[in-house]
C-alpha cells in the first residue's frame, strides 16, 4: 500500500470512505452524543487526537510487533491514548467531560480506530499514517458536528448552545437562538432522531455521488460522439 497517494488518502477520509457515511462505524457515540453541535465537536476532536496518535504509533512499531499479537498491541496503544485524552478533558474541559461521560472511554471500542491501525497504519509509513488518521478523524468529526447541528436546530431551536463548555465563559455569545419561544421538537433530540438524521446525511451523500457518476457518463458519451463525428468527417 506504500504507493497510495496523499490525495487518495484525503479523499477517502473526507468522502469516499468516510467513517460515518460509508463505513458506518462508531455509531454508538455518533448517535448518542450528537444531540448538539458542541457535543459533537468535543467528541470529534477527541477521536481525531486518538486516531492520529494511534496511527502514528502503530506505524512506528509495525516492524517490531509479531503478527500473532498485533491486535492486542494495537488495542493497548489505542487504550493508552484514550486514557490520556480522557484525563486531559477531565482537567481542562470538565463540564464537557461530564456531558460526554462514558462515551469518551468508549472510543477504545470504536472499530474505525482499530480498523485504521490494522488496515492502514500497520502497512504504511508514518507520514501517510498521520494523514490517514487526520483525514479519517476530521471526516468523522464533521459528520458529528453536522448531525449535532441538525438535531439541535430542529429539536431546540438553537445553535452552538453551551459553547462555553469548550471555549470558556467568554464564548457564551456564540450561542445562536434561531427561534424565539420555540417549544422544541422532541423526536430530534431523542435516539430515533439521530438515526433519521444520519440516514438523511447518508442519502444526501449517495445522491451527490450518483449525480457525479451520471455527469461522468454524460461527459464520456459526448466525447465518444464527438470522436465518432470527427472520424466520419475525415
Amino acid at each position: 500500500m506504500s504507493d497510495i497517494s496523499y490525495g487518495k488518502i484525503t479523499r477517502d477520509g473526507f468522502w469516499n470512505n468516510n467513517v460515518a457515511l460509508v463505513q458506518i462505524l462508531g455509531l454508538c457515540p455518533l448517535l448518542a452524543v450528537s444531540s448538539t453541535a458542541i457535543n459533537g465537536l468535543g467528541l470529534g476532536l477527541a477521536t481525531i487526537l486518538v486516531l492520529v496518535a494511534s496511527n502514528v504509533t502503530v506505524s512506528l512499531i509495525r516492524n517490531l510487533v509479531r503478527p500473532e499479537i498485533r491486535i492486542p498491541v494495537f488495542v493497548l496503544v489505542i487504550a493508552s491514548f484514550v486514557t490520556a485524552v480522557e484525563l486531559a478533558m477531565n482537567a481542562f474541559f470538565h463540564d464537557l467531560y461530564k456531558v460526554l461521560g462514558i462515551f469518551i472511554p468508549l472510543i477504545v471500542t470504536n472499530c474505525a480506530i482499530l480498523g485504521r491501525a490494522e488496515a492502514f497504519a500497520s502497512k504504511n509509513n508514518v507520514a501517510k499514517s498521520f494523514v490517514d488518521g487526520l483525514t479519517m478523524g476530521l471526516g468523522f468529526a464533521i459528520i458529528l458536528v453536522l448531525l449535532g447541528a441538525m438535531r439541535e436546530v430542529i429539536g431546540l431551536g438553537t445553535l452552538f448552545t453551551q459553547a462555553h463548555m469548550m471555549f470558556g465563559e467568554a464564548a457564551r455569545w456564540l450561542t445562536i437562538t434561531l427561534f424565539e419561544d420555540y417549544r422544541g421538537f422532541l423526536l430530534a433530540v431523542l435516539p430515533p432522531g439521530a438515526f433519521i438524521g444520519l440516514g438523511l446525511l447518508i442519502a444526501l451523500k449517495n445522491y451527490i455521488d450518483q449525480r457525479a457518476v451520471t455527469r461522468q457518463k454524460q461527459g464520456a458519451s459526448l466525447v465518444t460522439e464527438a470522436t465518432v463525428a470527427t472520424g466520419a468527417e475525415a
